[in-house]
């Protein structure tokens, strides 16, 4: 019974030193967020990540053709609404191949309100290898990422996190 002890405590003993490893270094991993320059998908102008220094941001990578990603585009259309007074954006970031007539027709169509900008291999590489959409990452003022976010969020989720940041 002594050794069966002994060992569930050093199991438990473990697992702590790990959650709180875990939690330490999520507490440091915020990492500057990549900077970009990269044409919007409806009039193809350049839009620099240097247009929204000082805004919390949540950047969402994502494909016209992605169920999961179009059934997020209203909560980004109702979070970008909610927030966008208080200095934040939501930025999309289309990975579509088939161009940007494809995703400026999305935007119309959805009414997106959001900045929709076409993505490239460098961009999804610099946020650190973007291996499944959607993905999205959200930014504080301060330009760091603070969390990532792969796959479908509900909106209830995003919109906690966003508060938490922006307070």
């Amino acid at each position: 019974m002594k050794i069966i002890a002994r060992t569930f405590i050093g199991k438990v003993s473990q697992t702590m030193a790990l959650c709180l490893l875990f939690s330490i270094s999520s507490a440091y991993a915020a990492a500057k967020m990549p900077s970009f320059s990269l044409p919007d998908a409806v009039n193809g102008s350049t839009v620099s990540s240097a247009n929204f220094t000082g805004k919390t941001l949540l950047i969402t990578f994502f494909a016209t053709w992605c169920p999961p990603c179009m059934q997020e585009v209203p909560a980004l259309i109702e979070l970008h609404q909610q927030f966008s007074k208080a200095n934040f954006s939501v930025i999309g970031l289309s990975v579509d191949e088939g161009g940007a007539d494809i995703v400026a027709k999305l935007v119309a169509k959805r009414s997106i309100n959001y900045p929709v900008l076409m993505a490239d291999a460098t961009t999804a590489h610099n946020f650190g290898g973007v291996v499944g959409i959607p993905t999205s990452f959200l930014v504080n003022k301060e330009g760091n990422v603070v969390k990532k976010y792969p796959g479908y969020v509900p909106h209830t989720i995003l919109e906690q996190d966003i508060k938490k940041i922006m307070n």
